[in-house]
């Protein structure tokens, strides 16, 4: 029995040591950051949150000039008032960070929509190549070491251009 186990071995040993195996590897996060892809789907979230975020920037805005007036004419104003005005800022500042919370939660979920989508792509760009350049093995996450000589991140960005 441990000879056919040691034959087997030695059969599957001496077949990978013969064959040329085309190995690449790929940087995931250079990947993302070069793509055409990547430019477009920043801008077009920018241009959804942008009404979103400037109405953010005028309540803040808003909100320090009423802190600024309220610190220099609360000495002349009476303690109940001055107690209703900052109790109105507090407020006004519970309300802003809520809506700055929000905002960003927004964002950041159509952020990962827009890579999940971006990633798909990727997976199709690298599939595309590894056919066209008959490869048989391409890597890009979890590897510990790789030489620039299997380095085809900037192969799979020009073939990422071209996805649809």
């Amino acid at each position: 029995m441990k000879k056919i186990f040691f034959t087997i071995f030695l059969i599957m040993t001496i077949n990978t040591t013969y064959a040329e195996i085309k190995i690449g590897f790929v940087r995931i996060n250079e990947i993302l950051k070069q793509a055409p892809q990547t430019a477009i789907s920043n801008k077009k979230l920018e241009k959804e949150f942008k009404s979103k975020t400037d109405k953010l920037k005028k309540s803040i805005v808003t909100l320090q000039t009423k802190a600024k007036s309220l610190e220099k004419n609360g000495l002349t104003m009476d303690d109940a008032t001055r107690e209703s005005k900052k109790r109105e800022l507090q407020l006004a500042q519970i309300d802003i960070q809520r809506s700055e919370r929000e905002l960003k939660e927004d964002i950041n979920l159509r952020r990962r929509e827009e890579l999940n989508t971006l990633q798909g792509k990727v997976n199709l760009a690298i599939d595309k190549f590894a056919q066209k350049e008959k490869y048989d093995l391409i890597l890009y996450q979890g590897v510990a070491y790789t030489s620039d000589a299997v380095d085809i991140t900037e192969e799979v960005v020009k073939v990422l251009g071209s996805v649809k």
